[in-house]
């Protein structure tokens, strides 16, 4: 008597639950379609604007988060080195070199949860443009790693793989179609500790 409606609420179960862990994977999987890589650095122009895909749309209503119109800048992830290795918080890395045209830049680490940084945290895990130092010819390198290095640094949780996040705040690149030409700086890992 009661098999028959067992089986329904069996299927629906894992029909709907089903539904909702994939919607979930696949949100947390990608950011969207129309990805363009340079080097280490991955960038979803169209994420932002109206004409964004489906998961693009879905992703950033489940983030909450406030992003930049295609106009106001754009927003650059690395989480691979330049080598294509998973970035490691029991590695070292360098990041030179320039960014292309902006009239500012952040830079910050989040772990794999892609939160920023806590204002409030100890060590230094965020620099942008205006505190960031330069070389003579404009380039600046920026240490990412565990143990503090002098110069410009950004601290990392050892045992946990990282990214980086670069944006790019009023820049002509962001409603270029040019973003293929684009030089960005370069992410290489100069070291392990394996503690």
């Amino acid at each position: 008597m009661f098999r028959l409606p067992l089986l329904i609420a069996l299927s629906l179960l894992i029909a709907f639950g089903g539904g909702i862990w994939s919607t979930l994977v696949a949100l947390d999987a990608t950011v969207g379609f129309g990805a363009i890589r340079l080097g280490a650095w991955e960038a979803f122009p169209q994420a932002q604007t109206i004409n964004a895909d489906p998961y693009a749309k879905a992703h950033r209503a489940n983030g909450g988060k406030l992003l930049l119109g295609s106009a106001e800048g754009l927003s650059f992830t690395a989480s691979v080195d330049d080598a294509g290795a998973r970035l490691d918080g029991n590695c070292t890395y360098v990041i030179s070199g320039q960014t292309p045209p902006t009239r500012a830049w952040t830079l910050f680490v989040t772990g794999e949860d892609r939160l920023p940084p806590s204002p409030d945290a100890e060590r230094p895990q965020a620099l942008n443009s205006r505190i960031v130092l330069r070389r003579a010819d404009g380039s600046f390198e920026v240490t990412v790693s565990s143990g503090a290095f002098p110069g410009n640094w950004l601290s990392t949780t050892p045992n946990q793989p990282f990214r980086l996040v670069l944006t790019l705040l009023d820049t002509p690149t962001a409603g270029s179609s040019g973003l293929i030409d684009l030089t960005m700086p370069k992410l290489s890992k100069t070291g392990c500790s394996h503690a």
